[in-house]
């Protein structure tokens, strides 16, 4: 009897597990957007918004954005990130540039020739 109950309680122990394992798989889709890219855009906008603005506050400098064109396979997309003020007076519109984006968020830019 006590043999039964052993074996039962491993096997209730097993399908729970089991069950956890296959509920988090299902649940936890992967965000088609996340992971490293790398392309080349060029720059079709700067924005500035100004302190007290937006999401900036009164006593900083401002929010800069950079805006970006580029393709990925045939579809056109934009961008649009916020940088430094160094990137914004660096990156002019029309340049051509590379972009490395991590989870969405813009890692580097780089000036291609």
């Amino acid at each position: 009897m006590n043999v039964r109950r052993a074996i039962l309680g491993v096997s209730l122990a097993l399908s729970l597990v089991l069950f956890a394992l296959l509920a988090g798989c299902a649940s936890g889709s992967k965000d088609p957007f996340a992971g490293t890219k790398s392309l080349e855009a060029t720059v079709v906008e700067r924005q500035y918004d100004p302190p007290g603005s937006g999401g900036a506050s009164f006593a900083g400098t401002g929010n800069y954005y950079l805006v970006f064109e580029g393709k990925e396979g045939d579809a056109t997309t934009h961008y649009r990130f916020r940088v430094t003020q160094q990137q914004y007076m660096r990156f002019q519109e029309g340049a051509h540039v590379q972009l490395f984006v991590v989870d969405n968020n813009l890692r580097d830019i780089r000036l291609l020739q």
